[in-house]
């Protein structure tokens, strides 16, 4: 059963993607998240670099569903999502692929990193607000290089999803909790 922290953080991403705020993840949230991204990056779906962000988030939504919709609705609730990370410390290997794809859709340039304008993007895709970021990356950035490594972001990507301890720097990835 997830904890109270962990409840807590899930449903701050989870109201952030909850795009119609109608309670459930779906589909079109996942749209409208791409859309939102995209739009915060001057570009739309036609481009290449529209398209890829495209297939990863759809491909996130699909993963999620898949894992998640216990009844098979094409909804997810937060209770769907929640009993998901229960089981998330046993499934490493899907939360590091997810990490992976996430990294890819944020490295906008593909060198390799997240700087701290890219991670700034992706808070407020998420969020749907722009919100200072600064003192999130500091702590990300464990190397202080102002840059995410793969490396350093799959594992905050981990502490965020499967992990429980309020004082990780990835219970942060998403912005303050």
């Amino acid at each position: 059963m997830a904890t109270d922290f962990q409840r807590r953080k899930i449903s701050g991403v989870f109201g952030a993607m909850d795009a119609d705020d109608d309670g459930y993840l779906t589909e079109s949230d996942f749209r409208a998240l791409t859309t939102r991204w995209l739009d915060l990056r001057g570009t739309d779906g036609s481009t290449p670099e529209g398209e890829q962000l495209a297939a990863i988030m759809m491909g996130w939504w699909a993963t999620l569903r898949d894992a998640s919709d216990r009844d098979r609705d094409g909804k997810v609730t937060l209770d769907e999502v929640l009993g998901v990370v229960d089981e998330l410390p046993k499934m490493s290997g899907a939360v590091t692929g997810t990490a992976a794809a996430m990294f890819e859709a944020v490295d906008e340039n593909g060198d390799g990193a997240i700087s701290a304008d890219e991670y700034h993007r992706l808070i407020a895709a998420w969020s749907g607000v722009d919100t200072p970021t600064e003192e999130v990356f500091a702590r990300l950035d464990l190397d202080g290089d102002g840059r995410l490594s793969h490396a350093e972001f799959t594992g905050h990507w981990y502490e965020f999803w499967a992990g429980d301890d309020p004082a990780a720097p990835g219970s942060w990835v998403f912005g303050r909790v």
